[in-house]
């Protein structure tokens, strides 16, 4: 399915606000995968810069807010979003240093491998173009202060 849905539609879904969500748009979602686009991480202001810079393990973090908004896509439009919680963060593999000194979007996929009602296990990946900086897979609990 190809939608175009923008920050303040993910903003609305998320429990990250102001900076710290850091998508700008779906370009892409089904059941099983979502891909966001985000140009957050050119900010010179951006919430996770330390020491002048944005390092590329804070890719994880764009993956997390992408699974998050899978999850609100997916249960529907009239569904409370759901609070996921990142349990474990797997196999994450780092091909770049830095986030902050690429032009242009990023772009987030987040592919959901398994899972049910509670638990869910997705693959993600970090693109700047063509060129891949970060993958990985990980876990996510939701409501887990229900179970």
């Amino acid at each position: 399915m190809n939608v175009e849905l923008d920050h303040a539609w993910i903003a609305a879904r998320i429990p990250h606000q102001g900076s710290m969500c850091l998508l700008d748009a779906v370009a892409d979602w089904s059941a099983d995968h979502i891909v966001c686009h985000s140009l957050s991480h050119t900010d010179p202001a951006h919430p996770l810069r330390a020491a002048g810079r944005l390092g590329a393990a804070n890719g994880i973090e764009y993956a997390a807010q992408a699974m998050a908004v899978h999850g609100a896509l997916v249960a529907g439009t009239d569904a409370a979003p759901r609070q996921g919680y990142l349990t474990s963060v797997r196999s994450v593999t780092l091909h770049a240093e830095r986030l902050d000194d690429l032009p242009g979007p990023l772009s987030v996929r987040a592919e959901r491998l398994s899972g049910d009602t509670n638990h869910v296990l997705y693959r993600f990946t970090l693109h700047h173009g063509e060129h891949c900086l970060l993958e990985g897979r990980a876990a996510v609990v939701l409501d887990a202060d229900l179970l």
